[in-house]
């Protein structure tokens, strides 16, 4: 239950459309529901403006099916999200509830109604898409309708360059990078926006499976780069969700579609 939907059930109570028992049947599953093996929790949004989302990966499949049921029991409630799911929990859980949307690991409930902010979201290399597809499916979910720069790498800093429009009329921008993870710290000279970068375990040896990228980051000459873990572009959507507010949140009717941008094409609305 999100504050929205909080405010319909008062006012319908108000209205007389719903009785006092329905509203008690309601909020007695605040602040979370007992599974047993998970305590869920339906307060979340409440506290935070963003929903409680659900991690594949150690959880057993009926775990998945029963936790993602548990979220969309609440009618009115927001997005359910599905994370780093394997293919039998996707499976499976979208088997039981109807209506998900799939993507990569992630698998998406109810995506919040759009937003107006532009997002744009920057895959250094081609190799680096699976996070940055984890990030686009989730920044969906939350009501973004982010724009995909892809295989914009630093090796060819012409194709970054060709997209400084969007850079600089984006309210958010998530840098998804490998190998030294140099993307990040180039960007974050060209943008006023908040930039959220994130390291990705693409590279040869020393890259060290995203350390090297990791420490660039976190070492970045340009100040106020946000930095989260190796590979978490889960968690970068959900950095740009906090950085902007809560916002336009609320249930929708649909995902809004991505605005994917090869490399050297220009944005959209661009002459």
């Amino acid at each position: 239950m999100d504050e929205a939907s909080l405010y319909r059930l008062l006012e319908d109570l108000q209205a007389g459309n719903v009785g006092m028992d329905e509203v008690v049947r309601r909020v007695r599953r605040l602040p979370y529901t007992d599974l047993g093996f998970a305590r869920v929790d339906h307060h979340r949004s409440l506290r935070q403006g963003l929903p409680e989302a659900v991690y594949g990966p150690g959880k057993a499949v009926q775990h998945c099916v029963a936790i993602v049921g548990d979220l969309l029991s609440e009618p009115d409630g927001g997005p359910v999200v599905l994370s780093r799911a394997s293919e039998e929990q996707a499976r499976a859980t979208m088997a039981a509830h109807p209506g998900g949307e799939r993507k990569g690991t992630t698998v998406v409930w109810r995506p919040a109604q759009a937003r107006p902010e532009t997002v744009a979201v920057l895959s250094a290399g081609t190799a680096d898409l699976p996070v940055a597809d984890e990030c686009m499916a989730t920044l969906q979910a939350i009501g973004f309708r982010p724009t995909l720069v892809a295989d914009c790498g630093v090796a060819g800093v012409h194709r970054l360059l060709d997209h400084v429009d969007l850079l600089h009329s984006a309210a958010a921008v998530v840098v998804v990078a490998g190998m030294e993870g140099a993307l990040a710290s180039l960007v974050g000279g060209l943008t006023p926006a908040p930039v959220v970068a994130v390291p990705t375990s693409v590279g040869y040896g020393a890259s060290l499976e995203g350390v090297t990228a990791l420490l660039a980051m976190l070492a970045s000459c340009a100040p106020g780069l946000c930095v989260v873990g190796i590979d978490n572009g889960f968690g970068a959507a959900w950095a740009v969700g906090r950085v902007l507010g809560t916002r336009g949140r609320g249930t929708g009717t649909g995902a809004p579609e991505p605005v994917a941008v090869e490399a050297g094409a220009t944005p959209a609305g661009k002459a």
